[in-house]
């Protein structure tokens, strides 16, 4: 008997690789626009609303960007582990990052203390662990490893478009209508984020339903149609990945993924934490360390360069933003696609290296003898194109760390399925959680200045 009821009502589009990926970019453009938005309100919400002194208002501001990261750096392995041990669905924890997102946003708009917004910026910044953990972990599972670097490619180009609007639009609607519109459009988007977010049915969850409604199907067909050859078919103990290649590798030539055997309880618990014994997957880890601190510090530095140097005003600063911002934009999915083609290494080696010449040329616009020669508009040009070929570089480096990491903990996965307790598949939550966690420690520290 078919319960075709019991099956959800327009599962194959919900489940889609499309509509997936849809979701997860939409909750990291929210992310990215939230954060983003508050940049050039959250000044005047310390001076005007709160009334904080001029001797405490760079601290107090370098403090609430602080407790962001790090609540987003404690939040990212906490997530991992409970979506990989301790829950079925990854939509769970997702849905309850966007429930702490509209928290964050509700206390921001009406807080009317600096312990208020602590806790709101906090709610803020692990909402954004939670979001990046899950999401990347949606995105591995519903794409693969083949299709992952043009993938994050595509959706880091879309991240790039909220992280250069986001504090334009924040500071006009600001100007134009104060607190209420600029809340006001963070608690629209965040419905919609929340429309698509139940909408959603992971690709895992829909293969459950399917595999119902295919069982349902042999009961009804004729008892002759099995036959001993069906007993070789997979069924919902299978494995989701292919048997390990560990049985086929001679012994004289010992897989470079072999892993040793846990030796504690926390290893038992977490085999992940052995691979971190191997050099290579803290090197994809540190790939995302450097592309975090690369962006702090133009967050940093170009602001005050462009007030410095040019007397920009802070509208003028944030356009110097877009060439950054439109190269990652446009070959961010270019450069993913590569990935996916050639390799991380490849893409790695050539980026970074390209990153090195470029941020040692940054300083050209401002040494004497080019200063000189060329007038102030000249200068700004030039300044613009070394940033945009930095932006080229970022879009090069965007995707291998996710790509890599995955990558790595698959072949340490089908090497060691002992040692991670016979489980379908790699512990891909844990992993992207320490993934988040690396991308966020270059924003904790203070500004003293």
């Amino acid at each position: 008997m078919t319960f075709t009821s019991s099956i959800p009502v327009g599962l194959p589009w919900r489940s889609s690789t499309l509509f997936v990926c849809t979701t997860v970019g939409l909750a990291a453009f929210t992310d990215m626009f939230l954060y983003g938005i508050i940049v050039p309100v959250l000044p005047f919400m310390l001076q005007d609303r709160i009334h904080i002194p001029d001797s405490k208002f760079q601290s107090t501001i370098s403090m609430l960007l602080a407790v962001n990261a790090g609540a987003s750096c404690l939040a990212s392995p906490i997530t991992g582990v409970l979506a990989d041990k301790l829950v079925s669905s990854r939509q769970l924890p997702f849905l309850l990052g966007l429930a702490m997102q509209l928290l964050s946003t509700i206390l921001l708009a009406v807080g009317q203390s600096v312990p208020v917004l602590v806790i709101a910026r906090f709610l803020q910044g692990a909402a954004g662990g939670v979001v990046w953990t899950i999401g990347m972990t949606l995105l591995v599972e519903t794409v693969g490893q083949q299709n992952l670097g043009k993938t994050i490619g595509t959706i880091f180009s879309f991240c790039s478009v909220a992280t250069l609007f986001a504090p334009i639009v924040g500071g006009l609607l600001y100007e134009k209508a104060e607190y209420k519109a600029v809340f006001g459009l963070g608690i629209a988007l965040l419905v919609v984020d929340f429309i698509m977010r139940v909408l959603m049915i992971e690709k895992r969850v829909a293969a459950k339903y399917m595999d119902v409604d295919d069982e349902d199907e042999d009961e009804t067909s004729s008892p002759s149609s099995s036959s001993p050859s069906n007993t070789d078919e997979p069924d919902e103990q299978t494995s989701l990945l292919p048997p390990s290649r560990s049985r086929s590798r001679s012994p004289s030539h010992p897989s470079p993924y072999k892993l040793p055997q846990p030796t504690n309880p926390l290893t038992t618990t977490f085999p992940l934490l052995l691979t971190l014994l191997f050099p290579p997957l803290p090197v994809a880890l540190l790939f995302s360390f450097v592309q975090a601190f690369l962006i702090g510090a133009f967050d940093a530095t170009v602001p005050l360069v462009a007030s410095a140097s040019f007397s920009f005003t802070s509208l003028s600063a944030g356009l110097l933003f877009f060439p950054l911002g439109f190269a990652d934009f446009f070959l961010s999915p270019v450069f993913g696609a590569a990935v996916d083609t050639f390799g991380t290494r490849p893409l790695a080696v050539a980026g970074f290296s390209f990153l090195a010449l470029a941020l040692a040329t940054l300083g050209l616009p401002f040494m004497d003898p080019i200063k000189g020669s060329i007038g102030r508009g000249m200068q700004i040009l030039f300044y613009a194109v070394l940033l945009a070929a930095n932006g080229v570089g970022m879009a090069v480096i965007n995707s291998t760390s996710i790509v890599e990491s995955g990558r790595l903990l698959e072949a340490y996965f089908e090497e060691n399925r002992d040692v991670f307790g016979g489980v379908a598949a790699p512990p891909y939550a844990q992993l992207y959680g320490l993934n988040t966690k690396t991308h966020a420690p270059p924003s904790t520290t203070p500004d003293c200045n």
